[in-house]
């Protein structure tokens, strides 16, 4: 017996909806067509000189009740039949739908299994290396950084698994602390701010914790920063600053950009998106990044929104409710 994949029930509620709007559009024509038949008989009966032009032709007299009876049973099973023909249309339409989207878990599930591997082996590595360095020096710090990140990118391969086969756990996330998430994603730039000449600060005040998976807000604050490394030139500044907003903790990534044109500010958030000037850099697109970050704090019952924009820079706030 062939095992349904995760996208099964999805698909037949779409065929099962298609089927439906299917039959609800028959019945208003059904009904449409019974009413106009009726109000046909009925004027008839009431005008029988316009019924009886040839009084040579055969006729058949049947009762207005026993017609409109009849025309409701066969209304009823027209209905029935356009919303099962529906119904089996629209499965038949989306099942290469439902072929694709295996494929594509499949091919998730296979690149993650594939990726954690050689990510244990780098770890394993790094930290051999780490024994090999002494304490304190460059070298070290950068290796830990290093397998900071490796153990970043293996928990974004875990997710990948986990969407891959329809599980989430996001459910039991623990209380995460936001202000040493921020200065270790701050921490983990900075050499490549100092490399573009970005002087990248952190204002930490008083927030609750939030309660949402550590790495899926680590991958929407360093998309921020990352977005704001893109569009800041050399000599510029960014100022990640977190407090307390109501029930909710606000993340604020400010940038001494030159604002964002050549686009509507509505559509920065879309994947892809692409502005008509070029910004530092002469980069023109905002990617993915800044998409992945609005999907994660919906995911999480916060917001992202651009704050203030201008010649003197770009501010974006990320909203997410506190623990409780």
């Amino acid at each position: 017996m062939k095992t349904p994949h995760a996208d099964t029930p999805q698909l037949r509620r779409a065929a099962l909806t298609v089927g439906l709007r299917i039959a609800v559009a028959v019945a208003l024509m059904v009904i449409a067509v019974i009413i106009a038949a009726s109000i046909y008989m009925l004027y008839l009966s009431h005008h029988p000189d316009l019924s009886a032009h040839d009084p040579k032709s055969a006729r058949v007299y049947v009762e207005s009740n026993d017609m409109l009876k009849a025309m409701a049973v066969a209304g009823v099973a027209g209905i029935l039949a356009a919303g099962a023909i529906g119904w089996l249309s629209a499965r038949s339409a989306i099942r290469p739908l439902g072929r694709a989207l295996e494929v594509q878990r499949r091919f998730i599930q296979d690149a993650s299994h594939e990726l954690r591997t050689p990510l244990t082996i780098l770890d394993a590595r790094v930290q051999l290396a780490e024994h090999k360095v002494e304490p304190g020096t460059d070298a070290a710090r950068l290796l830990a950084q290093v397998r900071q990140d490796t153990a970043a990118l293996s928990s974004t391969v875990q997710e990948l698994l986990l969407a891959a086969t329809g599980g989430s756990d996001a459910a039991g996330a623990e209380p995460v602390d936001v202000n040493a998430l921020v200065a270790a994603v701050a921490a983990s730039l900075q050499d490549l701010a100092s490399s573009r000449q970005v002087r990248l600060d952190i204002q930490a005040g008083v927030v609750a914790p939030v309660r949402i998976q550590p790495n899926s807000l680590r991958r929407a604050v360093l998309g921020l920063v990352d977005n704001a490394l893109n569009h800041t030139p050399g000599g510029g500044s960014i100022t990640v600053t977190t407090a307390a907003r109501g029930r909710d903790v606000a993340i604020t990534v400010a940038d001494t950009g030159h604002g964002i044109s050549g686009i509507d500010q509505a559509r920065v958030f879309d994947r892809f998106a692409h502005s008509s000037e070029p910004a530092a850099g002469g980069r023109r697109s905002y990617g993915l990044g800044l998409a992945l970050v609005r999907e994660i704090a919906a995911a999480a019952g916060g917001s992202i929104e651009i704050a203030a924009t201008g010649p003197a820079g770009t501010t974006m706030v990320l909203s997410l409710p506190a623990a409780r």
